[in-house]
């Protein structure tokens, strides 16, 4: 077996992106279904965390945006988490007519709950990386990911 700083054949950080993809989505699923959530549901409970409280909170377009997924499928998202008591919907609502989203204290809760195993996830040891090639990927991860949001490649 290579090592993991050896090359396995020719420079391909996005396929490297891809094939860490499914390790960080097995783990990020214990993480979250230890807390009954799912990593979206996490999502969408960390945005309406940090949003501003006396701001007019995110609409569903908006929240889309944020967590990156589709308007179509945040619908679903935010339907099990109204049900669950964990957000509010502000407004009436409706074709055309925003309907800002709240975080509700069982929902600021539960996000809070997690939020430890998020970060223990995410801990540098825990990644096999010093605290400054955890700072560097991250920060090259975010480049990468702005340059794509520009210009996606053909």
């Amino acid at each position: 077996m290579t090592e993991p700083d050896q090359p396995e054949g020719p420079d391909l950080p996005l396929w490297e992106v891809v094939r860490t993809y499914h390790p960080v989505a097995r783990g990020f699923g214990e993480v979250f279904s230890a807390v009954g959530l799912t990593p979206a549901q996490f999502g969408v409970l960390a945005v309406l965390r940090d949003e501003d409280p006396d701001g007019p909170g995110p609409t569903q377009a908006e929240l889309a945006r944020q967590v990156l997924v589709r308007p179509q499928s945040v619908g679903e998202l935010l339907t099990g988490l109204v049900e669950r008591g964990l957000v509010v919907r502000d407004g009436p609502g409706g074709r055309g007519r925003p309907a800002p989203l709240r975080l509700t204290d069982d929902g600021r809760l539960l996000v809070e709950r997690a939020y430890p195993a998020v970060v223990a996830f995410n801990a540098p040891a825990s990644l096999g990386l010093t605290a400054e090639e955890s700072v560097t990927l991250t920060r090259l991860l975010r480049r990468v990911r702005a340059a794509l949001d520009e210009s996606p490649p053909r």
